[in-house]
């Protein structure tokens, strides 16, 4: 069934792509963001999604429709900025701000990430929804993980306030033709660039960009009041160090890898996903067929 869907940081990787695959599904597809950049925003639109400007930190939802049948909310501030105070107006009062004026919706997908979890010593260690959160060290994004913490706090408040079924997933390592974390190796491996990596091995449970969007639909049919927290990570284990030797054989390539340890951050982010799998079924892409896709589709834009 066609629905309409308000898709929120649509300019980002995550959200760029998810918006385009929903909206090729039929959906009425809204984009909202910053949206910095113009390019950026016609790649999205020539994709089928209508988009808009709003800033979450200061939303003006006039030029906005008020009947979407779900929301998917995706912006984030995050970087090397050490605004926490900014980061948590964004991330966590600006998912308030945006439950409450769509509490009409039918559901709402929250969009968290599996840094919230409190680092374990073992890199092998499958983090479940339960496990105790905290903050682990991200040089590069540091308000990253506190901030992500208290946007779950408010959107489960809101959830209960609001009467507004709400689901959280907690993303792992996304990836596709809009990029992510294996992208940007695939960028230094045709470089012939060193890849670093905090640990040997480096699990992580990655997401081919088509399965998130399927799984998406089917979270947001499952949210619930109280909020339903959900691990948002493919079906297999794989270390960054499989995937980097897969995608060099696809490209010619002689891996260049170094570990460089970062003292409290998540040696590893292995994933339970099975209370994801209970709701969503199966992925529908093997990693190998998703990151081969990705190699397909970065050479084909180089070949142009």
């Amino acid at each position: 069934m066609k629905k309409k869907l308000l898709v929120t940081g649509a300019s980002g990787q995550i959200a760029g792509a998810l918006a385009g695959s929903l909206a090729a599904r039929g959906h009425e597809v809204w984009g909202v963001a910053r949206f910095g950049d113009e390019e950026r925003r016609r790649e999205i639109e020539s994709r089928g999604v209508t988009t808009r400007r709003v800033d979450l930190a200061d939303p003006d939802w006039s030029g906005i429709p008020a009947d979407f049948d779900h929301v998917l909310h995706l912006a984030v501030q995050m970087g090397p900025s050490t605004d926490w105070d900014r980061a948590i107006e964004v991330n966590a009062l600006g998912t308030g701000a945006l439950i409450s004026h769509f509490r009409a919706c039918a559901s709402i997908l929250s969009m968290s990430t599996t840094g919230v979890y409190r680092p374990h010593p073992d890199p092998w260690h499958r983090y479940v929804e339960t496990d105790p959160l905290g903050d682990p060290i991200s040089p590069t994004t540091p308000t990253y993980g506190v901030s992500k913490i208290s946007q779950e706090a408010v959107a489960r408040f809101a959830a209960r306030e609001f009467g507004v079924p709400v689901v959280i997933g907690r993303m792992n390592a996304s990836y596709g033709p809009g990029g992510g974390l294996a992208m940007k190796h695939l960028e230094r491996l045709l470089a012939d660039e060193t890849i670093t990596l905090r640990h040997d091995p480096a699990p992580n449970q990655p997401i081919f960009e088509e399965d998130i969007a399927d799984h998406a639909l089917a979270l947001l049919e499952a949210a619930t009041v109280p909020a339903l927290i959900v691990n948002f990570g493919g079906d297999e284990t794989v270390t960054a160090q499989e995937w980097i030797r897969y995608m060099a054989d696809l490209v010619g390539k002689t891996p260049r890898i170094e570990i460089a340890q970062i003292p409290g951050s998540q040696p590893g982010i292995a994933l339970d996903v099975s209370k994801r799998i209970s709701i969503t079924g199966p992925d529908r892409f093997h990693w190998h067929d998703g990151m081969r896709a990705m190699v397909e589709s970065r050479l084909a834009r180089a070949s142009h």
